[in-house]
């Protein structure tokens, strides 16, 4: 273990995964540990939090974890305090729940559109209202966004609810942080691109490749000028970096991390 977020408190919301591997959540909640952070980690299911949970304790760090509906106010008020009669603090906020569907303005059912509305971007509102008073409190904290390049750019299929959504988290990211940057608070918005997570095998194959993982992965793969898929590790680093005192002087602003994927679909 590493002290680059010794002393922090993480809460984690989307701390679980789909399926064995490093989903993007997992993977920040297993390097923030790594790093010396305490991790809160949430869950709507917390039978995904299992080898989350697992994984830190092999490597000696704290972690908690508690079930929430990310898109109820009430509920992530109860987390948030919680976090803070746990371990005192809360310094570093990550909302990581979301998901995709496929369909333009024609095509989506109505109340998808507002289920993509209320998981990808409510959500962000809620955590940023409720966690926010805690950091000011404080004096400080760090919150990263999770985007995607769904939310900048065309990535092949019409997902307008997501798409929509995800270009929300990054504008609501800037605002949030001009209007905390007085006070110490960062907010930072890390945007992935199209990586081998857990989602691939479970989920996506099934919607877009017939099941036919490789074939979805190889569709992919040729999308990116890198000779390799990213997973949530890489993901993982980024939000450690921002995170950090490293990054004290980072507001604002977005870190791409989809292996070039974005300079060649730009």
């Amino acid at each position: 273990m590493s002290d680059r977020l010794k002393g922090k408190v993480a809460l984690i919301l989307g701390a679980g995964s789909v399926g064995p591997g490093w989903g993007n959540g997992r993977a920040m909640a297993v390097r923030f540990a790594e790093e010396g952070a305490k991790v809160f980690g949430v869950d709507k299911d917390l039978a995904r939090m299992a080898e989350t949970v697992e994984r830190i304790k092999a490597i000696g760090g704290d972690i908690e974890i508690a079930h929430c509906d990310v898109t109820q106010s009430a509920q992530i008020a109860d987390i948030v305090r919680q976090c803070v009669e746990k371990w005192g603090r809360i310094d570093i906020l990550v909302n990581n729940v979301g998901g995709s569907a496929s369909g333009g303005p024609v095509e989506l059912d109505e109340d998808v559109w507002d289920a993509q509305v209320d998981s990808n971007l409510k959500s962000v509102f809620l955590s940023c209202k409720h966690v926010l008073p805690v950091m000011e409190k404080q004096g400080n904290g760090a919150i990263i966004n999770m985007s995607s390049t769904s939310g900048t750019r065309w990535t092949g299929s019409a997902q307008v609810a997501y798409a929509a959504t995800k270009a929300g988290v990054i504008q609501l990211s800037k605002v949030v942080a001009i209007q905390y940057a007085k006070k110490g608070i960062r907010v930072n918005t890390i945007v992935p691109g199209q990586l081998h997570t857990p989602m691939v095998e479970v989920r996506l194959a099934g919607q877009r490749s017939g099941g036919d993982v490789e074939k979805l992965l190889e569709q992919r793969q040729a999308r990116i000028p890198l000779p390799f898929m990213g997973d949530g590790r890489d993901t993982a680093n980024a939000a450690v970096f921002l995170a950090s005192d490293e990054a004290r002087f980072i507001t604002g602003t977005e870190i791409v991390v989809d292996g070039g994927m974005s300079v060649r679909c730009g």
